[in-house]
């Protein structure tokens, strides 16, 4: 209390000697500071006290009985309650459910019926009705439930375990318009226009003219193998080198000078000093790609002539079986026939691999185009081919392997042997007729 403070504290009172030798306005600001200390002792004491306090008030708490816990209900009563709590819900449920609902727009169900094909919907009329309805009423049912969801909590009790309760859906996921965004957008289209070379028009330009040269062209025209005369190895090597070499002329004589064309013109346009050498480079690398791509498409042609599940286009190579005393085989060899077939797709991968760049032909430099095949091209058709080969020649090897065997002894000198043994030996007519 304040009295029990006073008389513990005693009265600011200055020393007579201080006092005698000061003026009256140190006199004041001298007791102007005692007086902050007292108060400051004042302070401290009632914390001091107060935090006493708190501690044996605490401690008599602690040592009280534990109060006694709460006390159930009787079962009874809690089953009544958990009763009350189900049928409300299911109740509240039902109200909920026989809420007026905005029906799917119509637009939305017109919108999903463009993306069907016209020829899929015409003659099942019907069916399109009958997939219409289902979606309504899924959508439906789905909102019913996405309702009940959102306005009621399905409380934790016996008896609603089987009521469905739909998951929340969550935020579609997409672009945030929340913002003003045009300003951003208009920004991003002209920093992409003037780095992203592939947008540049002339890349248009240079991609139609490959279309046109090499969309319905290949190096060797593979479809009339099949329809000529059977073929030996040497020809088929000879007339190979020969198409590629003819149709890497014409590309030279035609794309490649509509491109060097193209860009003798002002193709250029936009293109800033700096970013030229870019320019070029993704001009090499966009003409490296459909040359690459014309090889690749020629390469799997040859391979679908070995096709084992269609033998019609099957090519007829010419093979001759050499038969003498030392030597029976066929001419070529099997490992002869499969190197000259593997040898076409050595023919085909070093077509169109000294075509100079753009930028090197107009400032007559010798950088080529990479056109090589992709390894992973080579390895594939190396694979297949040695795998067609090898299905295909079985017949071949059964033939042989059975001509040894039944007629081999009489020109490996067996037949020959026993008759000059037979004549030297001894006997009767009958043996001899």
């Amino acid at each position: 209390s304040k009295k029990t403070l006073t008389t513990v504290l005693p009265p600011i009172v200055l020393p007579s000697s201080v006092i005698s030798d000061l003026t009256p306005t140190q006199k004041k600001l001298l007791k102007y500071q005692r007086c902050n200390e007292q108060h400051k002792k004042l302070n401290q004491l009632v914390a001091d006290r107060a935090l006493k306090a708190y501690c044996i008030t605490m401690n008599k708490r602690n040592q009280r009985d534990p109060a006694p816990p709460i006390p159930e209900l009787p079962s009874t009563v809690r089953k009544c309650f958990f009763n009350i709590l189900t049928t409300n819900y299911l109740f509240m449920k039902k109200c909920v459910l026989q809420r007026p609902m905005v029906p799917i727009p119509q637009q939305w169900l017109t919108s999903m019926l463009t993306m069907v094909p016209q020829s899929l919907m015409e003659g099942r009329e019907l069916v399109v009705q009958k997939l219409i309805e289902e979606v309504i009423e899924d959508y439906e049912k789905s909102m019913r439930r996405f309702m009940v969801r959102t306005v009621l909590k399905k409380p934790d009790v016996k008896g609603l375990e089987d009521e469905e309760e739909a998951p929340l859906p969550v935020l579609p996921l997409g672009l945030d318009f929340s913002s003003p965004w045009r300003k951003n957008f208009s920004h991003a289209k002209k920093k992409i226009l003037s780095k992203l070379n592939v947008v540049h028009p002339t890349m248009k330009t240079l991609l139609d003219f490959g279309y046109a040269a090499f969309s319905s062209f290949l190096l060797v025209d593979f479809s009339s193998f099949s329809l000529r005369e059977p073929i030996d190895c040497d020809s088929l090597e000879a007339n190979v080198s020969l198409s590629c070499s003819k149709a890497e002329e014409k590309i030279l004589h035609t794309w490649y000078q509509r491109v060097i064309g193209l860009f003798s013109q002002k193709a250029l346009t936009g293109i800033k000093l700096h970013q030229v050498d870019s320019f070029y480079n993704s001009v090499a690398v966009l003409m490296s790609n459909q040359l690459r791509e014309l090889l690749t498409r020629t390469v799997e042609d040859f391979v679908k002539l070995f096709d084992s599940e269609d033998r019609s286009c099957l090519p007829l190579f010419k093979m001759t079986l050499i038969v003498d005393e030392n030597n029976k085989a066929f001419y070529p060899s099997f490992q002869e026939l499969e190197e000259a077939i593997l040898s076409v797709v050595n023919h085909i991968g070093q077509t169109l691999q000294n075509i100079q760049t753009v930028h090197s032909w107009l400032m007559g430099g010798t950088t080529t185009l990479d056109t090589e095949l992709p390894s992973l091209t080579i390895v594939w058709t190396t694979s297949e081919l040695k795998k067609s080969i090898r299905d295909n020649l079985e017949g071949p090897k059964a033939y042989f392997d059975s001509y040894v065997e039944r007629y081999g002894w009489l020109v490996d000198g067996t037949a020959e042997t026993q008759v000059e043994r037979f004549e030297a030996e001894e006997h009767s007519f009958d043996e001899y007729t």
